[in-house]
C-alpha cells in the first residue's frame, strides 16, 4: 500500500512538473499523499486536516499542494465557511511564491482580486486597485469575464462617489472592451476553423471537439460581459456628457495629439458627429497628424454632408492606414453597410467578408450577408422552388452569426429559423422531385446549395 502511495504521488509530481529541491524530506511523499488523494476524490472534509502540515513542512515539493489547495478552500468558502477566504488567497499568494515559473500571474492576481471583491474585503477603492495591479503586472494573462467586468464595474462605482474622473471611467472602457473583443477574436478564429471541419463533412478527434466546445463557451461569456459593460456604462458616456467635457478643453489642450485622438474617438464612438466640437477635432487631428483614425473622422463628416462617395473613399484610405484587426473589421463593416444601402448587394458582401477576416467574431456581418440573400430570392431562381432555396443559404448565414457572437445568438438562431421556415417544405421537396439535387444561382449571390434529403 506504501509503494503504492508512493509511485501515485511520484506520478503527481512528475505530472505537474515540480522541481523538486536538492533536499527533499523523505516524508514529503507520504506528507502530499495525505492531502492530495483525498482531495483528487473531492473528499475535502478529509484532505483539510492535512494541508497545513504540507505547506508547512513541504511548501516546495509539488504544485499539486496548491492547485487542490485552491479547489478545496474554493469548495468551503462557496458552502458559505467565510473562515476559509484568507485561507483560498494565501492559497494563491504561495503559488506565486514557490512556483512563480507555473503561474499564470496575471490571472492569479485577478482571482485574488475578485476573492476579495466577492467577500467585500477592503474598500471599494482596494478592490479596484487589486484589479488594476493585476491588469498592470500581467494583462495577457487576466483573461477572466467576470473580473474585466469587476475591474470596470468598480471604476463606474468609484465615479459615483467621486473618487474617479469621468475620463478616468472612460480611459478604462477602452482599455477592458478592446482586450475583451482580441480575446473574441482569437476564439473565433479558433472555433471558426474546427466549424469549417464539421461543415466539410469531417468529424472531430474528441481534443478538438472538447476545445471547439471551450471556444464557443468562452466565446458566450465574452458576448455576454461585452453587452454588460455597455449597460454599466449607461448614460455617461453620451452626447450630452461628451462634448461639454472635451468643449471646455479644447482650446488648451488641441496641440496634445493623445487628447485630441482620444476626443475624437469617444465623439465619434457615440456618434456626436453633428457637433462643430467634432469638427474642429477632426480638422485639428489630420493636420497634427494624418492617420486612420483621421480619414474615419473626415469619411464621418463627407457623410453627415450627403457626399456618400467621398465618405467611402476616405474609408478606404483609413482601411489602408490601420494595422489593427478589430479596428479594420470595423472600417470594412462601415464600407459594406453604405454599399449594402446604395444596393451595391456583392460589393457590400465582399466588404463584410473583409471585416470577417479580421475579426471572426464580428456575427452581424454573417446576419447582414443573411438578409441581403433572403430579400433577393425574387432575383435569384427562375421558378419558385428556386427563390425559396436561396433561404437555406441565408439559414446557413445566421447559424454562423450565432456560433460565433454570443451577444447577438439568440437574434441569429430566430432568424435562421425564420429563413428555414421561408425555404421549400418536405411535401414541396417531395413534389419537384428535388431530395439530395443542388440548385444553383445564377444572380449576384452565385454558389448553390444542396436540397435536403427527405
Amino acid at each position: 500500500m506504501k509503494m503504492k502511495m508512493t509511485l501515485l504521488i511520484a506520478l503527481i509530481v512528475i505530472g505537474f512538473g515540480s522541481k523538486l529541491t536538492a533536499q527533499v524530506p523523505n516524508n514529503c511523499y507520504e506528507t502530499l499523499s495525505l492531502f492530495v488523494e483525498p482531495a483528487k476524490a473531492k473528499n475535502y472534509e478529509g484532505a483539510l486536516p492535512n494541508y497545513d502540515k504540507v505547506i508547512t513542512e513541504c511548501p516546495k515539493f509539488s504544485l499539486a499542494t496548491y492547485q487542490y489547495g485552491t479547489k478545496m478552500f474554493k469548495y468551503f468558502v462557496k458552502k458559505g465557511d467565510k473562515s476559509k477566504v484568507d485561507d483560498l488567497i494565501k492559497s494563491y499568494e504561495d503559488r506565486m511564491a514557490y512556483f512563480p515559473t507555473k503561474t499564470k500571474k496575471g490571472k492569479t492576481l485577478a482571482s485574488i482580486a475578485q476573492v476579495k471583491y466577492s467577500n467585500k474585503i477592503g474598500t471599494k477603492m482596494q478592490q479596484f486597485l487589486a484589479f488594476d495591479n493585476a491588469f498592470k503586472v500581467d494583462a495577457e494573462t487576466f483573461t477572466s469575464p467576470k473580473s474585466l467586468y469587476t475591474y470596470f464595474s468598480l471604476a463606474v462605482d468609484l465615479y459615483g462617489t467621486g473618487e474617479k474622473s469621468i475620463e478616468d471611467v472612460f480611459d478604462l472602457y477602452e482599455i477592458v472592451y478592446l482586450k475583451i473583443e482580441n480575446e473574441k477574436i482569437y476564439l473565433a478564429t479558433k472555433a471558426t476553423a474546427l466549424n469549417e471541419k464539421k461543415d466539410a463533412g469531417e468529424k472531430l478527434s474528441t481534443k478538438d471537439a472538447k476545445h471547439l466546445k471551450s471556444f464557443e463557451t468562452n466565446l458566450t461569456a465574452y458576448g455576454k460581459v461585452t453587452g454588460s459593460l455597455e449597460g454599466k456604462l449607461g448614460n455617461l458616456a453620451n452626447c450630452e456628457n461628451l462634448i461639454p467635457l472635451y468643449n471646455k478643453d479644447f482650446e488648451a489642450r488641441k496641440h496634445d495629439i493623445k487628447w485630441v485622438k482620444k476626443a475624437a474617438s469617444r465623439i465619434s464612438a457615440k456618434e456626436c458627429t453633428e457637433d462643430p466640437l467634432f469638427i474642429k477635432l477632426v480638422k485639428q487631428l489630420d493636420a497634427l497628424d494624418p492617420t486612420s483614425e483621421s480619414k474615419l473622422y473626415l469619411s464621418q463628416l463627407e457623410k453627415n454632408k450627403g457626399n456618400i462617395s467621398k465618405s467611402i473613399a476616405y474609408l478606404e484610405e483609413s482601411c489602408n492606414m490601420q494595422d489593427d484587426a478589430f479596428k479594420k473589421a470595423r472600417l470594412y463593416y462601415r464600407i459594406a453597410e453604405m454599399k449594402r444601402k446604395q444596393g451595391s448587394l456583392s460589393s457590400a458582401r465582399s466588404y463584410y467578408n473583409k471585416a470577417l477576416k479580421n475579426n471572426p467574431s464580428f456575427g452581424t456581418c454573417y446576419l447582414r450577408i443573411a438578409t441581403m440573400y433572403s430579400n433577393s430570392s425574387n432575383k435569384c431562381g427562375a421558378t419558385v422552388f428556386e427563390k425559396r432555396a436561396i433561404n437555406w443559404l441565408a439559414a446557413n448565414m445566421a447559424d454562423k452569426a450565432a456560433r460565433v457572437d454570443a451577444s447577438i445568438a439568440s437574434k441569429a438562431r430566430a432568424a435562421a429559423k425564420n429563413y428555414r421556415l421561408r425555404a421549400p417544405s418536405k411535401s414541396d421537396i417531395f413534389s419537384e422531385g428535388m431530395a439530395g439535387k443542388t440548385v444553383s444561382f445564377n444572380c449576384w449571390v452565385g454558389g448553390s446549395v444542396k436540397v435536403p434529403n427527405l
